[in-house]
């Protein structure tokens, strides 16, 4: 299982991106997504985000 985030809730604050272990966030389009080949579902991202705009796929 991967975490995606939710575009419609994401504000693109950056703050999940700095807590992904693997480096698989990234900003496209004005709003952070995540690259589902590099999550390791280690949920760091989700604790991070002020939004709740994460969860696990």
């Amino acid at each position: 299982m991967a975490y995606k985030i939710n575009s419609e809730a994401c504000i693109n604050c950056g703050a999940c991106e700095g807590e992904c272990p693997s480096g698989a966030i990234s900003e496209a389009n004005d709003k952070r997504v995540i690259d589902a080949a590099s999550c390791v579902s280690c949920g760091a991202c989700a604790g991070a985000c002020p939004c709740e705009a994460i969860a696990e796929e």
